[in-house]
């Protein structure tokens, strides 16, 4: 009886705390609409930190993320990207669970903010950190993938590229690749854009994704015609290259000169190499 009584009274005052904050939120989207700009931003932080001496976190950044949406609707991103920090402050010091919505709620305001802004790289900077739980890894894949999509919306496909990387989205950086390739690249090049993420996948220990960024970009792209073998022999060694991670056995046949793959059955291509035929074998003892 005595518990029931604890949680209906944690629950009313649970709903006066979001009626509270829902009317200071309505206060100050009235000062923000009047065009008191100064007055709202300094009522904020205000209300902020008095939020978090009080415990608050969630009423905190609740508030603050309302806050620099409605800054942003009015452009003013000077104090946008001050409360959009007062954010990432109160996860930091919350110590709160990473999750999807915290993590789009962040992508939201990244993708709000000036491109130009140095608060920008800040605000990247500290939402990846807190993102990877403070061990110092690359940040959380989703959060990756959102900022890469909001780049590549932007056309800023080398940092794109980046954070796509770093995500596990291989078919989302092909298609970001294809574009980049056919907008910014030469013709001779294109067998480049995809090498060079597959090889990048493949040294952060993602073979998946550098799978998938090789069959998607080579499927996707107008220069590249239907393979394998493909016309580039960038993309045919690439290709071979992905087969021998998955595993598949790399066999000398009928001795030195001549090499080949097995593969599954299954597999479309039963392929076979042919080295140089005047290549010097190495000498005995050397393997």
């Amino acid at each position: 009886m005595a518990a029931a009584m604890a949680e209906q009274e944690g629950f009313k005052g649970s709903a006066r705390n979001r009626g509270g904050v829902q009317r200071v939120e309505g206060k100050l989207r009235a000062s923000v609409e009047k065009g008191d700009y100064y007055e709202a931003h300094q009522m904020y932080r205000t209300l902020f930190f008095r939020y978090m001496s009080q415990s608050k976190h969630i009423e905190a950044r609740e508030l603050m993320y309302s806050g620099a949406l409605l800054f942003f609707s009015h452009s003013q991103q000077n104090s946008a990207a001050d409360l959009s920090m007062l954010v990432l402050e109160s996860l930091e010091k919350h110590e709160v669970k990473v999750t999807e919505e915290l993590l789009e709620n962040l992508a939201k305001l990244f993708s709000l903010m000036d491109p130009n802004s140095p608060e920008r790289v800040a605000f990247v900077s500290r939402a990846l950190k807190w993102s990877s739980g403070g061990s110092g890894k690359f940040g959380h894949q989703k959060l990756h993938q959102f900022l890469a999509i909001t780049l590549w919306k932007e056309q800023n496909y080398y940092e794109s590229r980046y954070h796509f990387l770093h995500s596990s989205d291989g078919e989302g950086c092909a298609n970001m690749l294809v574009e980049y390739s056919s907008t910014r690249g030469y013709r001779s090049e294109v067998d480049m854009f995809v090498a060079q993420a597959v090889l990048q996948f493949l040294c952060l220990k993602n073979k998946t994704s550098a799978s998938v960024v090789f069959t998607t970009y080579t499927q996707k792209h107008p220069l590249i015609e239907r393979g394998p073998p493909f016309v580039q022999p960038l993309l045919n060694f690439i290709w071979f290259l992905l087969l021998a991670v998955e595993g598949y056995v790399l066999k000398t046949v009928g001795g030195w000169g001549r090499t080949r793959i097995d593969v599954p059955e299954g597999l479309l291509y039963n392929v076979q190499l042919t080295t140089f035929p005047d290549m010097v074998p190495p000498r005995d003892g050397l393997k």
